[in-house]
């Protein structure tokens, strides 16, 4: 009888635990406005911040509720109910980092009763809008979300970006010497001229991410602004709740993906004879574990609980392999203050305000560049760097039976690499090394920071090319401005992490085979055009040894031999030859931007300033899908700040909507459009306006 009863009576708990009730919030909507211009972008109207953020959720929801819900089961570890397998791996790195648990026990005391009002207003319009569009909710269970779950989903997303998921990736992998190389690498540009080096005495920003195009961490435009003093213009992922970077009246910044030493990875010491004990200085102590169970969803109709173990030591989560027990240790798990940090940057009045909110140190990393309309420009390699104990190497697998290696505080805002007004008047970085931010001369020194804080001390192509494009002296114009910004070359000297050079040096009375593809690249001017044939022929190769690399494992720190150089090429002319029918293409032809049944020829390629990577498509073709992709310049002087924006596809992710892909033609031709934080000037030219649930 038990055994029939059983499995009945878990279905029976497993529904009923299912059971969440959706009601609406009766949030006064009247109180909140939704402006859409020409190109859809949402200019949201509150008369309070709490407000802002619920229609913030609203509009955004509008244009990509599927992938908002994606954050949001992550954050709720429920990807797995919908993503089956896929989704589980993500609920089980939930599991493991304890991310709703550290929400929960730290939201009291990590948020103002200001700040939790906004994130109270952003669920109550998730939620609203869950309510009324019930045939677009992914699983039910998953609604209603409230602010704690919020924060979950922001702690997992910075977590990540802190290299938690590779780190976890190296233990289960068993290869712990090192975490593993992003096999997508992010990049991005930031830049700052002061006013005393611009022809109109204003100063230029440019706010120039590179993030996939499409999913989870793809920018999305908004214009916020309430009677609280909230008003700006800029950026944010699915699931954000405020404006990540932007502009708003007085100033602004850019965010760029840095890589100091966020993370330490630890392997502890067993027991041998009690695998549930690891040695600390000598002492024996219990490793703390769990099962947990995740709900993986096969088929399209059985969800089937799956146990997984995860363990705790006093170094943070904890995996135990074959290889041994390791565990990580990074400071997004620590302070989880990150949302309001970027809400009081979006409201700063003046680098003072904006620097007092930098200095709270709660958001994890990122390079930031800033200006302001009040001739301050500004630049740091943001980060929770842990005080580290000098004389071991924290760049790989440290000794987990020492509280020697177990760093409890953090360096301080003013110990990070900063420049402010430096006399060459700009700043800037391409992901490079902060230690070379600005001229020569005026440069930061390396040897003055701890080794321990693992700052990258190279550069990149992106920054070896700005330093050729910005003169040293005189005045520019915005013109010359967006030209840098806007540039496809790769540098004289190119930096990529593997030597190319051998590309370039074949001799063609060698090779007469592959003659056309050997001059082609010694006549190419390095322009990654859309009409450059010797673009094209670089990117194949390009592209064929990073799969090549990928699959052997090795590592990207390496020169292509003359041998390899050569084999790239017959593989460019087989591949051109069989999809194109000739032995040359142009890059626009091969690489393609591509949304819906809208495909447009691309320039750009990996690592020049105006980047794109590309991923193999149909037909012989690529497909562009990380690099430029929100862009928003501006120039603050006098009055309201001058802002030009683009987004690569258009303001929806819905294949139904007119912006759906309505951008993409100015994208590829650069044609920015001219936006305004001016409400008067918003809601005179807008499309439609209306309040959240009523048209």
């Amino acid at each position: 009888m038990k055994l029939r009863i059983l499995p009945f009576l878990f279905l029976f708990a497993s529904f009923l635990s299912c059971q969440r009730v959706l009601k609406p919030s009766d949030w006064d909507t009247t109180q909140v406005e939704i402006a859409r211009d020409e190109f859809g972008v949402p200019h949201i109207f509150g008369k309070t911040d709490a407000d802002v953020a619920y229609g913030l959720a609203w509009a955004h929801a509008e244009d990509d509720f599927e992938t908002i819900q994606k954050t949001v089961l992550a954050g709720k570890a429920l990807a797995g109910r919908v993503f089956g397998e896929q989704g589980a791996g993500i609920d089980f790195f939930v599991y493991l980092l304890e991310t709703r648990e550290i929400a929960r026990d730290k939201y009291d005391s990590s948020f103002s009763p200001e700040f939790k009002k906004v994130l109270e207003g952003y669920a109550a319009g998730l939620n609203d809008y869950a309510y009324h569009h019930p045939e677009e909710v992914l699983y039910g269970p998953a609604f209603p979300i409230n602010p704690k779950e919020i924060i979950s989903a922001y702690i997992l997303s910075l977590a990540q970006m802190s290299g938690a998921d590779r780190a976890v990736q190296a233990i289960v992998g068993g290869n712990v010497d090192l975490i593993p190389e992003d096999t997508l690498p992010k990049g991005s540009n930031a830049i700052a001229i002061h006013p005393t080096r611009t022809d109109s005495g204003e100063a230029f920003l440019a706010i120039n991410s590179h993030q996939p195009l499409e999913g989870p961490v793809a920018w999305y435009e908004a214009h916020l602004h309430s009677e609280e003093g909230w008003n700006i213009l800029g950026g944010l992922f699915p699931g954000g709740a405020m404006i990540f970077h932007g502009a708003n009246e007085h100033l602004g910044w850019a965010h760029t993906v840095n890589s100091p030493d966020f993370l330490d990875l630890y392997q502890l010491e067993i027991n041998s004879e009690d695998g549930d004990e690891y040695r600390v200085d000598g002492e024996w102590l219990e490793l703390e574990s769990h099962i947990v169970w995740l709900k993986v969803r096969l088929w399209d109709w059985i969800t089937l609980p799956v146990p997984k173990k995860v363990w705790k030591s006093i170094y943070g989560p904890t995996l135990v392999t074959e290889q041994g027990a390791f565990a990580i240790r990074f400071g997004a798990l620590d302070r989880v203050g990150a949302p309001e940090q970027w809400w009081r940057m979006n409201k700063a009045k003046n680098f003072s305000e904006w620097k007092a909110a930098m200095s709270s140190m709660q958001l994890t990393n990122f390079n930031t560049v800033y200006a302001d309309k009040y001739d301050t420009i500004f630049y740091v390699s943001n980060g929770l760097l842990p005080k580290r104990t000098p004389g071991f190497d924290y760049s790989g697998t440290v000794p987990g039976n020492t509280k020697k290696t177990l760093w409890t505080e953090y360096h301080s805002f003013t110990e990070l690499p900063q420049q402010v007004n430096p006399p060459s008047g700009y700043l800037y970085n391409t992901n490079h090394s902060p230690f070379k931010a600005t001229a020569f001369e005026d440069n930061l020194f390396p040897e003055n920071y701890p080794i321990e804080m693992g700052f990258d001390l190279r550069d990149n192509n992106r920054s070896l090319r700005f330093r050729e494009l910005m003169p040293d002296t005189g005045r520019i114009s915005w013109e010359q401005f967006e030209r840098i910004k806007f540039d496809q070359t790769l540098p004289q000297n190119l930096a990529f992490r593997t030597d190319l050079s051998s590309l370039f040096g074949l001799d063609s009375a060698s090779y007469p085979e592959i003659e056309k593809q050997i001059k082609a690249l010694k006549n190419w001017n390095k322009e990654a055009s859309a009409d450059s044939e010797g673009a094209a022929l670089f990117a194949f190769v390009y592209y064929y040894w990073w799969d090549e690399f990928a699959k052997s494992g090795r590592s990207f720190e390496t020169v292509l031999t003359k041998e390899e150089a050569v084999q790239g090429l017959r593989a460019a002319k087989k591949h051109f030859e069989t999809h194109f029918g000739k032995e040359l293409v142009a890059l626009g032809d091969y690489q393609r931007l591509i949304r819906g049944k809208k495909s447009l020829p691309l320039w750009g390629l990996d690592d020049v300033l105006a980047a794109i990577r590309s991923t193999p498509w149909e037909k012989g073709r690529r497909k562009a899908v990380q690099g430029e992709s929100y862009i928003l310049m501006a120039r603050f002087g006098e009055g309201l700040p001058i802002l030009e924006s683009i987004n690569v596809y258009g303001a929806s992710n819905r294949p139904e909507s007119p912006h759906f892909a309505d951008q993409m033609e100015r994208f590829v031709n650069r044609d920015l459009k001219p936006m305004t934080l001016d409400k008067d000037q918003v809601l005179k030219s807008a499309i439609r306006v209306y309040h959240p649930g009523k048209r």
